[in-house]
């Protein structure tokens, strides 16, 4: 049995679909989310941000940052970063809304309050199944760099858990904490049910 992960970032466009892409190339059912209000993305400033609404297509995003200021968005890693989540779906979506793309077995999360969110939707869901979630913080910073560093590190931690998938809830201290000694990279967790 291969277990379905979740991917979870703010905003859906750097760490989880870095993440995502890695997955999805090595086979993984996987899938992946923001749980941000809005979807944020750099602008001129940093009181400038581009917001757009979850659903909206990253090509629609690719296109309006491309007329706004090519060279900008270029130099940033705005524009290759969203080409890339152009092949893997159409556009962001939000965690909170998930509840029809069925139960996960694990969810990583890349920053603290995204796993407090997770956490907290989860908990506030009707736990009708009994099915354990598990829900992993890697804590990455938002950057090309450390999304890179982090999909890989996720990648591997997703590896591991899947070569234990008939054990994994037995197992899951030991798979961690030996994650942790290899990579010196602290990581937390919690679990909930669906």
């Amino acid at each position: 049995m291969r277990l379905r992960y979740a991917m979870v970032c703010s905003s859906n466009q750097n760490r989880s679909m870095e993440a995502h892409l890695l997955l999805k190339k090595q086979g993984f059912d996987v899938s992946s989310y923001g749980t941000g209000s809005h979807v944020k993305l750099p602008g001129p400033s940093i009181r400038e941000p581009n917001v757009y609404d979850f659903g909206t297509p990253y090509k629609q995003m690719f296109d309006d940052l491309r007329r706004k200021d090519p060279d900008l968005y270029k130099r940033n890693g705005i524009l290759p970063m969203l080409k890339r989540n152009m092949s893997i779906k159409t556009a962001p979506q939000r965690w909170q809304d998930n509840a029809l793309d069925g139960s996960f077995d694990v969810v990583f999360t890349f920053e603290e309050k995204v796993f407090d969110m997770v956490l907290e939707d989860l908990n506030g869901r009707d736990q009708l199944l009994m099915k354990t979630v598990l829900v992993i913080n890697l804590e990455v910073k938002d950057n090309h760099e450390e999304a890179a560093i982090g999909g890989q590190l996720a990648l591997d931690l997703c590896l591991e858990i899947d070569a234990a998938a008939d054990f994994w809830e037995s197992a899951i201290d030991d798979i961690l904490s030996g994650f942790e000694h290899r990579h010196r990279r602290k990581i937390f967790y919690g679990t909930s049910f669906y």
